[in-house]
This record gives C-alpha cells, sequence and structure tokens, in this order.
C-alpha cells in the first residue's frame, strides 16, 4: 500500500450508490458497500469469504487476525456474518487507517485496528490464539520479502490453533512463479495447503489474485466443500490440491529469509 496520504482515495461506485472503493495511486485496493458488509465485490474476497465459512459451523463466532486491513471489508462481513467474533487488523499504513475511519461506518467494539507491520504483529501474538489468520499484505502489487518467507509462516503456524485456517491471496500473474513458491513456502510448515482461483489463473493464462489455504494437519482441509464454493462464486473457480498441487509446483523451491 502506498504511503502517500495523497495517492489514497476512496470514490463512489458509479454504478452501485453505496459502493465505495479504496484506490492507492489510482490501483484498486478494497470495495466496501457502506449499507451492505454481505456485499464482496472482488472475486478473490469472496473466495476467502466462502473459505472463512466453511472453517467452522455457520455463525458461530472466531479469534481471527487479519494481517492487512485497507478498508476492512473482511472484518466487516465477519462481525456481520459471526458476530461476536473477536478480530484484530493490523495496518502498517496509518494514512488508510485513518481516511477508513473518516469515511467509512464506524467497525463494531469487537474489531479493533492496530497500526503496525504485520511480522512484528505475529511475532508478538501469543500461541494458539487463532481460528483464522487472513493475510493481505501488499506495497503497490508486489508482497514484501518478509511476510514471504518459511520464517514468517511458521510464526502463523504458531499462533493458529488446531484445525486453524491461514488464508493468503496472492497476486501473480503468467507463469505464476511467485505462487508456486509461496505453495512451497507454506507446504514447509503446514501439513495441508491448497490453492483457489479462477481457472484461468489456474492455468497461468492472466493476471490476477489466487488464495491459499493452509492448516496445521495433513488433510486437514475440507478440500471437497471448498471446491464446490469455488465452483459457485460468480466467477467459477478450480481448487490445486493433493497431486494436482505437486505438479503445479514442480521444481519451486520454499522461500526463507535468508534468501
Amino acid at each position: 500500500m502506498s504511503r502517500a496520504a495523497d495517492r489514497l482515495e476512496l470514490v463512489a461506485d458509479p454504478v452501485r450508490r453505496t459502493g465505495r472503493t479504496l484506490l492507492a495511486a489510482g490501483v484498486e485496493q478494497s470495495y466496501v458497500d457502506v449499507e451492505d458488509p454481505l456485499h464482496l465485490h472482488f472475486e478473490y474476497v469472496r473466495r476467502i469469504a466462502s473459505a472463512a465459512q466453511i472453517a467452522a459451523p455457520a455463525g458461530a463466532p472466531l479469534d481471527v487476525l487479519h494481517l492487512g486491513g485497507g478498508a476492512l471489508t473482511l472484518p466487516r462481513w465477519l462481525a456481520a456474518t459471526r458476530p461476536g467474533s473477536r478480530q484484530l487488523v493490523v495496518e502498517r499504513d496509518r494514512e488508510v487507517v485513518d481516511l477508513v475511519a473518516r469515511e467509512l461506518p464506524p467497525l463494531p467494539p469487537e474489531v479493533r485496528v492496530e497500526v503496525a507491520d504485520a511480522r512484528d504483529a505475529v511475532t508478538a501474538a501469543p500461541p494458539d490464539g487463532y481460528d483464522l489468520v487472513i493475510a493481505d499484505i501488499y506495497r503497490a502489487a508486489l508482497m514484501p520479502r518478509h511476510v514471504r518467507s518459511v520464517e514468517f509462516a511458521a510464526e502463523v503456524a504458531r499462533t493458529l490453533r488446531p484445525g486453524g485456517l491461514y488464508l493468503v491471496n496472492v497476486t501473480d500473474l503468467p507463469p505464476l512463479v511467485g505462487t508456486r513458491v509461496q505453495v512451497a513456502t507454506l507446504r514447509a510448515v503446514f501439513g495441508d495447503v491448497c490453492v483457489l482461483g479462477d481457472r484461468r489463473m489456474l492455468r497461468g493464462r492472466r493476471y490476477g489474485n489466487l488464495v491459499l489455504a493452509a492448516t496445521h494437519r495433513p488433510g486437514g482441509l475440507p478440500v471437497g466443500r471448498l471446491a464446490v464454493a469455488a465452483l459457485r462464486d460468480p466467477v467459477p473457480g478450480g481448487l490445486l490440491h493433493a497431486a494436482a498441487l505437486d505438479t503445479f509446483i514442480a521444481g519451486a523451491q520454499p522461500y526463507t529469509d535468508a534468501d
């Protein structure tokens, strides 16, 4: 996310009266409906939301850590769909936090926003503190090096409870080298990993977003339900897991702090 305040703005959606888009240097970062927190405009956000819904019984409150805040779309959605969920949002850009607080509806009291670096926040977090960790961490269009390593993934894993879920938004372009490395990195730490996304993305035919899901226990991901949810999205998607994921990441090596 750009740190230049004059490059940040919230603009009204010309089609949806209640929609607002957060732009950084003219690039879309987040979308919020100011009257309907259940409306999720971006495809990858819907995929994260569907995975979060499957992670626990419907309506059950969760303890959630959001790494990267933007316009707080998912914290608002989780507060509406799982009332009572305790959520901590970590956003490193004070200008983003101030703009969103000033121009968008207030957050429920169960949602706290902290201005901090994501890795510092994860390192300081208690063990087994969260049911769900969601990472959407970008500066401009790049995921910072210090939040895509094996060491960072291990810190995230430490904060997750048994059965907890780690969801990562990855922005990539063909031939999806960054995604393949990030999958290999998560596999070095977690027992089960899959990739969700538009089938054209999974085939390396377009630029866009993919969602990575990881959990501690081998075979712990509900891949059948995740695949059904991906297929039912307005932009039908697919899922790579097990042998298909082996083929997808063939030759990719985990990324470490030393690289």
